[in-house]
């Protein structure tokens, strides 16, 4: 499964889905900041549909809002 979390550092919401990431020592998601890379950017807005973040892509499927993407990743623990 891949897992891609698109965000930007200064969005509190990005925070908190970043750190729970970190606090639960989750190594298998890709962090892509849309303020960094153009073409992050791009790619959320082609194929998320719009310029929202935090969203987290499974396996190129976009999952919006930071308490769902956090349920989410607790529901499916890295293996």
């Amino acid at each position: 499964m891949v897992l891609k979390l698109y965000m930007f550092e200064t969005c509190p919401y990005c925070r908190r889905v970043i750190a729970y990431i970190k606090e639960s020592g989750r190594t298998d998601v890709e962090f892509h900041d849309i303020r960094k890379s153009e073409a992050d950017r791009l790619y959320l807005n082609m194929v998320g549909g719009k310029e929202q973040v935090p969203c987290l892509f499974i396996d190129e499927r976009p999952l919006y809002e930071s308490s769902d993407i956090i349920e989410w990743l607790k529901a499916h623990p890295q293996t």
